[in-house]
């Protein structure tokens, strides 16, 4: 009879993803809005250290830069040139490089951007580790772009337009988090593009079945840097021992994907992956291979340990903290949570309202995705880009206990 079952469960997981279509039941995988998530091509940068006649360098040849061009314009002054992967795009301009100089020295730096307009606030750093904003009076706004006042040395200065978390920071951070708890199980459940791993975590016994399962995710856009910030701190609360995980893992377990897309954030990338896509666009076709693997990995792994998916949460950064949620949880296995455990937060948090921002389901994101295809509450846990970051591991960690507690009460 087992085997029959196992027969059973790899002949419905092949047929669900032959069409692409149909997933986990028979509920169809329906947007009113369906975008075109073929693939197209990208423009990679030219890898090198840029050198100059007055003693400035410049270099690119580090996960998660963006540096296009370097170009001198006199003694002191010099331009970066930033370009998107391909367009059109969203108009959020990341860059990253490495300076030095061979005698210390004043430069300025232009920041020219080939799309829209600067955004990100310039982070500084001796070591690409340890970061802190620039001085607001060393940069000037020109026109979409802005110009940097810098002093360099022979020592590498790192400027990017968030702290840096690309691949090797991914796994180091999976190590930390086995070394903190034997019951993190990690493993790589595919390939990216370029053949990087794609990484998922699962908290709580992982071995044990018949338990409810809640999703993490972050990372679909590379430059989203304080979403992550937000998913680390999140992690990490649920992570500590004491009473609240105790009784709370009991029931429940936590699978995390915590780098959707690890070749758009070792490249550097504005918005896409290295198929030139938007990857939280393509919840429903499946034309990207992050996607489809993310979604056959997690599917299956509900059926075969008969979990069942009851929350996904995917952390982003835009201009301002805010909730997305689905207009309505009525039809999910928790219609009161999204409302119980905002409203948690907000108690447990003085002088702080959460902004929220319902809606219904339109295009294949990934907080859609989750209500279709699981009925899971599904929910876009979005950071500012300046909000501060010690407010980020304030708001996480409560974030993360508000959710234990709303759902060891319902």
């Amino acid at each position: 009879m087992q085997k029959i079952k196992s027969l059973l469960l790899i002949f419905l997981v092949v047929t669900v993803f032959s069409c692409k279509k149909q997933l986990y039941t028979d509920r169809l995988q329906e947007f009113p809005t369906t975008l075109d998530t073929e693939s197209r091509s990208v423009k990679f940068q030219d890898k090198r250290v840029y050198t100059t006649t007055q003693g400035v360098s410049a270099s690119n040849l580090f996960n998660g830069a963006r540096l296009n061009d370097f170009a001198v314009e006199n003694d002191s002054t010099y331009t970066v040139f930033i370009e998107p992967e391909n367009t059109p795009i969203n108009p959020s301009p990341w860059y990253s490089f490495q300076l030095w100089s061979t005698s210390p020295r004043k430069v300025y730096i232009n920041i020219k951007y080939s799309e829209g307009k600067h955004r990100y606030l310039p982070k500084l750093s001796s070591d690409g580790k340890n970061w802190e904003n620039i001085n607001a009076s060393n940069i000037k706004p020109v026109g979409n772009n802005v110009q940097l006042e810098l002093n360099l040395s022979k020592d590498t200065l790192w400027v990017a337009g968030q702290e840096l978390f690309s691949t090797e920071h991914l796994n180091s951070w999976l190590t930390d988090i086995q070394d903190k708890s034997s019951e993190v199980e990690v493993k790589s459940y595919g390939k990216s593009t370029l053949d990087r791993d794609l990484y998922t975590a699962t908290l709580f016994e992982p071995t044990k079945t018949n338990k409810e399962l809640i999703v993490l995710m972050s990372r679909q856009h590379p430059p989203e840097i304080t979403g992550q910030q937000a998913f680390l701190h999140f992690v990490d609360r649920l992570l500590q021992k004491d009473a609240l995980t105790a009784a709370f893992k009991e029931k429940y377990q936590v699978m995390l994907f915590p780098m959707q897309n690890p070749d758009g954030v070792d490249l550097g990338h504005w918005r896409h992956n290295v198929g030139g896509v938007d990857l939280n666009r393509d919840w429903d076709k499946y034309n990207q291979p992050e996607n489809r693997q993310m979604a056959e990995y997690l599917i299956g792994y509900a059926s075969k340990n008969q979990s069942k998916v009851i929350i996904g949460l995917d952390f982003h950064s835009t201009w301002e903290d805010v909730f997305y949620t689905n207009t309505s949880d009525a039809a999910t296995a928790y219609p009161q949570f999204t409302s119980t455990w905002l409203g948690a937060i907000k108690d447990a948090i003085p002088n702080y309202e959460p902004n929220v921002a319902p809606s219904n389901i339109g295009q294949p994101v990934s907080k859609g995705w989750f209500f279709v295809t699981f009925n899971a509450v599904g929910i876009t846990y979005e950071i500012g880009d300046n909000t501060p970051r010690d407010f980020i591991k304030t708001k996480s960690y409560i974030a993360a206990e508000k959710m234990m507690e709303t759902l060891l009460k319902q």
